[in-house]
């Protein structure tokens, strides 16, 4: 890769933090937090951008609190749906690239078997529709993008269902965990190394939606037997999603296929398994 510069936002989130590392000799690396770039106030954004300019824009930041979106859709949707198109609009105008992730929560999970990326979308929650609302929003411009849609995200930074777990294993004997919905767990670093890898590897990056998830599937009670594998094993209880009520709802089906980015970069993430032992062994 020719040295560029990258504008990271989102920089300590989980995975920012791994696109930091990633990235570390990609270029000069301008790593911004919310301190610097709040997307909740996105037309700052666009004098952000305008005094960096950016070769490439590495937005990681987001509105990620699925079920408390349910109770501020206003703020969900600055963050998630206003700013990326913002910064869409100023990418289009220096040249950037614009790198953006978003959730397999944009469909409804009843399709029998993995997602592509040209399936119909029908978000269930708020968190869903605003991030929706930012890949339509990026799309409606004449920016240059990569929309990277991704699944489940763990890792050893933030708050996620793998960090959850480990502190609830020591905290309570039993733990009751939903059964009846699949996806496929994806490591930030995994996320990262294959962000990377594309940017790498790609003379001329077709701009477009591409899923991005760790190979193989499971439930959430699956996630969390393999999670205890190897540490101090409460007793782990399968439970539906009914015995588990949430303000948000959430799409029982959530694989994605990642077919589209094998075959238009080459690339591919690890198993969930295999990027779960990695996370395990780095904590």
């Amino acid at each position: 890769m020719i040295p560029q510069k990258f504008l990271l936002l989102g920089a300590n989130g989980q995975v920012g933090t791994e696109l930091r590392r990633s990235f570390a000799d990609a270029g000069e690396v301008i790593a911004c937090d919310r301190a610097r770039a709040d997307l909740s106030h996105p037309e700052k954004l666009r004098a952000l951008v305008r005094d960096i300019r950016p070769d490439v824009i590495l937005n990681a930041a987001a509105y990620t609190a699925v079920d408390r979106a349910e109770s501020e859709p206003d703020l969900a949707m600055l963050i998630n749906g206003t700013a990326p198109r913002v910064l869409a609009e100023e990418a289009a105008k220096t040249g950037a690239l614009l790198v953006h992730y978003s959730t397999d929560y944009v469909f409804d999970g009843t399709k029998d078997g993995a997602w592509i990326e040209t399936d119909a979308t029908h978000p269930l929650s708020v968190y869903g529709k605003t991030k929706l609302a930012g890949e339509q929003g990026i799309q409606e411009t004449a920016a240059k993008y990569l929309i990277f849609r991704t699944s489940w995200v763990f890792g050893p930074y933030g708050q996620n269902f793998l960090r959850t777990m480990l502190r609830l294993g020591k905290e309570k004997p039993q733990l009751r965990i939903v059964d009846d919905q699949i996806g496929a767990p994806t490591s930030s670093s995994a996320i990262a190394n294959a962000t990377r890898a594309v940017l790498k590897g790609a003379a001329d990056i077709p701009s477009g939606i591409y899923h991005m998830s760790c190979a193989g599937q499971t439930s959430w009670y699956g996630f969390a037997r393999a999670i205890f594998t190897q540490a101090a094993t409460p007793e782990i209880i399968p439970i539906t999603t009914e015995e588990y009520p949430t303000p948000a709802r959430r799409p029982r089906n959530s694989v994605l296929s990642n077919q589209k980015l094998k075959t238009t970069f080459r690339v591919e993430l690890p198993s969930w398994e295999e990027a779960l032992q990695r996370v395990l062994q780095s904590i």
